[in-house]
């Protein structure tokens, strides 16, 4: 019977942990911290959206970063296979917006129950340590070295496989030891960076409306010659820094890693055009005629964010509502349409849900996740360059790069 390490207790190292005990193999999982699955717990707000319940080709289509190279273990492990596994793990799930899947609980703590029982079924041992190397000879694996209650161990293994997560939320253990044990290996590392995080922006009055959360706004992004880069609709959150929420981590994904100012325009009100939104201030205005026009926005706008756009609108805050021109008025629909940011970084990879880069696709055998380099050498998850848009398709790859790497380190001679 082969034995397998798997180093990591995330979903990647519980799913390869499963699959390669299922396929026959003798598992041991080690993790360092004290439960498995700590980040995915605190997934999707503590929700978990595990999957996307949309077919291979779209799938890939919200894979910005190397999405060839995890067809085989799509097809290996599609969306379908793993909404049926946890189901058959007993966690009924349920579809949501954009195809979103999530447990019926809406607990994420579920998945990751479901997941640990699952491997006590089939038998893995699970230690808490950390290891310090995996150990090779003549380009092969043959163990690990680890601390184990303070004292320095050596193990032997005929496999390992590496499920140690990139860089981000680093207090859930992602501290990029994989990265280390890989490259002492002769492999290459691209330079982890984040992604889907929170972005800083230039503007000041950010911190004057920091922790109001915007839902059913539409944030777009452009180039400097004005070129639309990215658009979401959704939720959003102004933070000390800048913009957060679903819709801006999401958008952080599909702005590469440019050094330059991006403009970025939050429609405040999406529902409805310039002339239906004029409309609409010439009905409140008739109504607050005899007000000030700090004193008139009330139904249109939450208080915090009041300030701001009067600000920025250019309008006498102590000017009657009947006194306000045409003129002023188009220049605070245009502000309503268009609230104007600038971004000028994002926040650090510590912070960001998903990390970017990774260990070289071309370095590691799409088939199986060996490691070209090191006979018995597996990778799984966010270890490796590919990442993805928000949605589920990054638990998805954690899954399926996980079964993968679990069958054939069990099943390869």
């Amino acid at each position: 019977m082969k034995k397998i390490a798997v180093i990591g207790g995330g979903p990647a190292g519980m799913l390869a942990a499963y699959y390669a005990a299922m396929y026959g193999a003798s598992v041991t999982l080690i993790e360092k911290n004290e439960i498995l699955g700590k980040k995915l717990n605190i997934t999707g707000k503590g929700r978990c959206n595990l999957t996307n319940a949309c077919d291979t080709q779209e799938f890939l289509a919200n894979v910005p970063t190397n999405p060839r190279f995890l067809y085989k273990a799509l097809n290996n492990l599609s969306t379908d296979d793993t909404m049926a596994l946890f189901n058959d793990l007993g966690v009924p799930l349920k579809v949501e917006r954009g195809r979103r899947v999530f447990p019926v609980s809406d607990k994420a703590t579920d998945i990751s129950k479901a997941l640990r029982d699952a491997l006590q079924s089939v038998g893995v041992k699970v230690i808490k340590g950390k290891v310090l190397r995996v150990l090779t000879e003549d380009k092969k694996v043959n163990g690990i070295e680890l601390l184990l209650d303070g004292l320095k161990r050596g193990a032997h293994f005929d496999g390992v496989i590496l499920a140690t997560g990139g860089l981000s939320y680093p207090t859930t253990g992602s501290t990029g030891d994989g990265f280390r044990f890989a490259e002492s290996l002769g492999h290459t590392v691209v330079t982890p960076r984040p992604s889907l995080v929170p972005l800083v922006v230039k503007e000041s009055y950010c911190k004057d409306i920091m922790g109001l959360s915007l839902k059913n706004v539409t944030a777009s992004f452009f180039t400097e010659n004005g070129k639309l880069l990215v658009s979401e609709f959704g939720e959003m959150l102004f933070t000390h820094f800048g913009v957060s929420g679903p819709i801006i981590l999401s958008a952080s994904a599909h702005l590469g890693n440019t050094d330059k100012a991006i403009p970025l325009k939050i429609d405040l009100k999406p529902a409805l055009d310039e002339a239906a939104l004029d409309k609409r201030l010439l009905n409140d205005f008739g109504i607050f005629k005899n007000k000030d026009f700090c004193n008139s926005l009330d139904e249109l706008l939450p208080q915090k964010l009041i300030p701001t756009v009067i600000t920025l609108s250019g309008i006498d805050p102590r000017k009657k509502v009947n006194e306000i021109t045409k003129a002023e008025r188009a220049s605070l629909v245009s502000i309503l349409k268009n609230f104007p940011l600038t971004v000028i970084g994002r926040r650090p990879i510590e912070e960001a849900i998903v990390t970017s880069g990774g260990i070289k696709v071309s370095e590691i055998n799409p088939s199986t996740m060996e490691s070209k380099l090191i006979k018995g050498l597996y990778f799984a998850g966010e270890m490796i360059d590919v990442d993805a848009y928000t949605g589920g398709y990054n638990l998805q790859i954690a899954f399926s790069t996980g079964a993968l790497a679990g069958q054939s380190a069990a099943s390869e001679e």
